[in-house]
């Protein structure tokens, strides 16, 4: 199949592996993710301090049995036919139609299949009044059906910027339903309806800003090359996303609506960082490693080598402080009603850091084409995984269900995932000697953060402020280039003093 050079020459030309072009407009994209995460995750973050004012514990944890479930739909509602979009070597126009066709008849039949299964799985989770919320929040499939092709395209040609302003509608709209709903009464209720209302929003803006007629047609040879890549890449991908959620089920199971509500909490905040940096990553890394790993060896693995030094670096003090202080954040943030948070955060935090590593080598393999070894990485992490949560909430409650969770991702999980990545030719050696000044950094941290949090026990705010201060300082001198800190000085004193 010939490609259409008019409308995707920037994607598509392998002389631009390596260009100007090509870093300025993956460059561009990744600016427009992080802005576009930043506001909505603070919007989101104060969305939900209000509404953690406005719902019980137990409405909170109902509302987690349905996300976790909406969780695991979104990502195996297309089968990956959006990654298989992004990669595609050819007209965009003329797979959209095979594209879009499969994605509604995934969507549909996935969607009735929760529809009658929803009263099982709410069983099974413990929260057996989440059957109506479960079957309300999956319905967003159905909306992500029809444009995943089209966000596919947007994300194709670097255009995050307008893929962030459709999202980020979307959540004005999901924050204003949601918290008149929860001032009504309307539990967990408010919640699904705000994300459906957003889903609608956002689809609304991607199929104007995508400027793809909507046609559905189907062409075998077109339908075989999406499933090839695209089943995997949704299988991988699809595990991955049921291992983070399935901890909401555990819990649920054995201990019952009010202590997931905690559970959820520590949870959401724990995945604060993944969901600013590495959704805003995962928007333009498939894109990119896909147009590297067409061109030398070498330069891809030059590449990953400087990422993930990079993305280790950035993402280790946020874990270490969420960890050392996670009773001061949970205090200032919810109250002291949600205390028991605090235990289990401690223990998500190096889940997170563990979480964003392998979610980066998923998107490597993908970008690869390697997308079978992501399902077997998931699978091998799975089948240690579940049954040692099982053992640990029985053993020790949320609080083990977290143990367990993060010593299998870092045992397991991450070995997997550098010996999946090696196995496609990726030198990874080379990151070591790289990660131990970001290490002695963090040990340093601590040394800090801990004894003032300790002299500042007294008034959690002000210990939350100067022992997070005190560390991250001490750890950007240590770790952060004094060349690079100077230079940033330098740009913002010119910016202050040019007004």
């Amino acid at each position: 199949m010939t490609p259409d050079r008019s409308t995707d020459s920037t994607i598509q030309s392998p002389d631009q592996l390596t260009s100007g072009s090509l870093r300025r407009k993956a460059g561009r994209g990744l600016g427009w993710s992080l802005l576009g995460n930043l506001v909505m995750k603070a919007g989101s973050f104060v969305m939900g301090l209000i509404l953690a004012r406005l719902v019980a514990p137990g409405e909170f944890g109902v509302y987690a049995v349905a996300l976790a479930a909406t969780n695991i739909v979104m990502v195996i509602k297309d089968l990956g036919i959006m990654a298989a979009t992004i990669q595609w070597r050819g007209s965009v126009e003329e797979m959209a139609p095979t594209a879009t066709l499969l994605n509604l008849f995934s969507a549909t039949a996935l969607y009735g299949a929760f529809w009658v299964g929803a009263p099982y799985y709410a069983a099974a989770a413990g929260s057996p009044d989440a059957t109506p919320v479960v079957r309300l929040l999956t319905a967003v499939i159905l909306v992500e059906a029809i444009t995943a092709v089209r966000t596919g395209v947007l994300l194709r040609r670097f255009q995050q910027d307008k893929s962030s302003m459709a999202i980020l509608a979307g959540f004005v709209v999901n924050a204003a339903l949601a918290i008149s709903l929860a001032a009504g009464g309307a539990g967990p209720y408010s919640f699904a309806w705000g994300q459906v209302s957003a889903a609608v929003v956002t689809g609304i803006l991607v199929l104007f800003w995508a400027r793809m007629p909507f046609r559905i047609g189907f062409d075998r040879p077109v339908a075989g090359r999406l499933l090839r890549f695209g089943l995997p890449s949704a299988a991988g991908i699809g595990l991955e996303t049921l291992l983070v959620n399935v901890g909401y089920v555990i819990v649920g199971n054995i201990m019952g609506e009010a202590p997931l509500g905690y559970y959820m909490l520590a949870f959401n905040v724990s995945s604060w960082v993944p969901g600013l940096v590495g959704s805003a990553i995962r928007q333009v890394s498939l894109a990119g490693f896909s147009r590297l790993a067409e061109g030398e060896d070498d330069e891809l693995s030059r590449g990953v080598q400087s990422s993930v030094t990079l993305l280790f670096s950035g993402v280790l003090p946020l874990a270490l402080l969420m960890g050392a202080l996670a009773h001061q954040i949970v205090f200032v943030l919810y109250g002291p009603v949600w205390d028991q948070s605090a235990g289990v955060l401690r223990f998500l935090a190096l889940l997170m850091l563990v979480r964003m590593l392998t979610s980066f080598a998923l998107d490597i393999l993908n970008g690869q084409g390697a997308t079978r070894a992501t399902v077997w990485m998931n699978i091998g992490y799975g089948a240690v995984m579940v049954p040692t949560v099982i053992a640990c909430t029985h053993l020790d409650g949320i609080r083990g269900a977290a143990v367990g969770q993060a010593g299998a991702a870092l045992l397991v999980a991450l070995p997997l995932a550098v010996v999946a990545v090696s196995r496609t030719g990726i030198t990874l050696k080379p990151i070591l000697p790289a990660l131990i000044r970001p290490l002695f950094g963090g040990l340093a941290l601590l040394a800090v953060a801990l004894p003032v949090a300790y002299l500042t026990a007294g008034n959690p705010f002000v210990s939350l402020a100067l022992a997070g201060g005190a560390g991250l300082a001490t750890y950007v001198a240590l770790v952060v280039p004094y060349e690079k800190i100077r230079s940033f000085g330098a740009r913002a004193t010119r910016l202050m003093t040019s007004r």
